[in-house]
């Protein structure tokens, strides 16, 4: 089933991939108006309609086999047995590690330090 799943993927980024590719070569409905006053992609390979019929049919189809490897990838996503619980209640806590300078034995037990503060105004400008 796994392989399966995998399968579909590839077709469907594949789909994807080339819908991209053929959607950004395709012309806009307005590309037909500069033809008509000579701009020359009346002379292209596959004529003046002929390529926008062979790019459109090309991207109808990509778009059906992105469309039905989408659903085939939710019919088999929700055919899994879904896990109980959220996904929040699944996640384990580390245990606490405790840091090296703890692990430092003391001679003699020190006072709590206070924060240090940063200086503010002419306190950060360096003296000459």
């Amino acid at each position: 089933m796994n392989v399966l799943l995998n399968l579909v993927l590839a077709v469907q980024i594949l789909a994807a991939l080339g819908m991209i590719g053929l959607i950004l070569i395709q012309h806009g409905k307005g590309a037909d108006m500069g033809a008509a006053f000579g701009s020359g992609s009346a002379g292209s390979l596959f004529g003046a309609s002929g390529s926008a019929n062979f790019l459109s049919r090309t991207t109808a189809v990509l778009a059906v086999v992105f469309f039905v490897s989408t659903l085939a990838l939710a019919y088999f996503g929700h055919r899994q047995p879904a896990s109980a619980g959220s996904v929040l209640e699944r996640t384990t806590v580390a245990p606490e590690v405790p840091s090296p300078a703890s692990q430092i034995p003391s001679a003699a037990p020190s006072a709590p330090v206070a924060p240090a503060v940063p200086a503010s105004g002419a306190g950060q400008i360096p003296a000459q």
